[in-house]
């Protein structure tokens, strides 16, 4: 029995994390995207995108550029010609005219990304905690902010170059003959770290919200756990501990965001016009123009925008992983108690 229980720190097997994690992610994009979905549609009513531009689509989870086309291809959705007056005016118009699965426009692409990035991320979190705590007693409390930050730097540094190429293919409409040819010459030209272009913002945004939002989750979570006198969290005590620590780590984080953000757009641009990224659009100069242009407030634009988005997506992915995780370890246990 002892063997078996060994399997790891958790209960669980890394292939049963990467289910509960899988699980969440899914959930997540099912609930956020209908609320991007309507932000893009009056965005674009507003201000139409014009061809060759860019928008960014996240839902909560993934960050994603769509490149503007003729109407065609798989950005279509965005130009339904239905007019709205507001955003519940559009989930009503949305439904009643187009259909209640246009909420869900884009989900394919973004979940095609958004899953493999969030079962890396979580499974990697998790074995990286389990495996400090078995080396480290006296800063245990330190052990998420360096698992948090270790993990999503990994992610970020797996799902990058498939980003790249993804916003290559949206932008150009290539083949995959064609995105191989492309991706040949880019490497022949500038080397394999051009894979890797927009990476260093997102490791500024990302790594520093993921150290932050373990480190206060964990924190959170054990006082909601004491308050309420439980031995273990509950579904509800994950799921206010991740709004809560989604919020802190959103906020202290926005403007790595807003640098993300306007970088990507540059560079989705650019893949459009087949240009080179100019060496001024670094991330350290792209935060010394947006100072200089729209003072130390332009550097924390968006800020109920992400709040409202972040917080109910990391509630609900983190909720949903444990519940997941939950799941199998009582699983196990009953098989462990029926083979005996």
């Amino acid at each position: 029995m002892a063997e078996n229980s060994s399997v790891c720190m958790a209960g669980i097997t890394p292939v049963q994390q990467m289910l509960a994690s899988g699980t969440g992610a899914l959930f997540t994009s099912l609930f956020v995207t209908p609320l991007d979905v309507v932000k893009i549609r009056l965005q674009a009513q507003r201000t139409p995108f014009s061809k060759g531009k860019c928008f960014l689509y996240c839902n909560g989870l993934m960050d994603h550029l769509y490149v503007c086309q003729n109407g065609n291809g798989c950005t279509a959705w965005y130009k339904a010609p239905t007019q709205f007056t507001g955003t519940l005016d559009a989930f009503v118009k949305i439904i009643r005219h187009e259909g209640i699965r246009s909420l869900w426009s884009g989900l394919p692409p973004t979940l095609v990304m958004a899953v493999p990035a969030t079962v890396i991320y979580f499974t990697s979190y998790d074995q990286l905690r389990d495996f400090l705590h078995s080396k480290m007693d006296s800063q245990r409390r330190y052990i998420p902010l360096v698992a948090g930050a270790v993990a999503r730097l990994g992610a970020v540094t797996v799902i990058s170059p498939l980003e790249l190429i993804r916003t290559k293919m949206q932008s150009r409409q290539l083949t995959y003959q064609e995105l191989r040819v492309c991706i040949q010459s880019a490497v022949a030209q500038d080397g394999w770290l051009s894979l890797w272009r927009g990476w260093g913002p997102t490791v500024l945004r990302d790594v520093p919200f993921s150290a932050l939002y373990w480190f206060n989750y964990e924190l959170v979570k054990d006082w909601l756990c004491s308050q309420f006198r439980l031995d273990k969290a509950t579904f509800m005590t994950s799921f206010a501990a991740g709004a809560i620590s989604g919020t802190v780590a959103a906020v202290l984080t926005l403007p790595f965001d807003v640098v993300k953000t306007q970088r990507q757009i540059e560079l989705g641009n650019m893949e459009t016009v087949q240009v080179n990224t100019p060496r001024s659009s670094s991330t350290w100069l792209l935060m010394q123009r947006i100072r200089a242009e729209s003072g130390t407030r332009g550097l924390f634009a968006g800020f109920m925008p992400r709040v409202i988005k972040v917080a109910p997506a990391c509630a609900i992915m983190i909720s949903t992983y444990e519940f997941g995780k939950t799941f199998f370890q009582k699983l196990n246990r009953e098989r462990q108690l029926s083979s005996l």
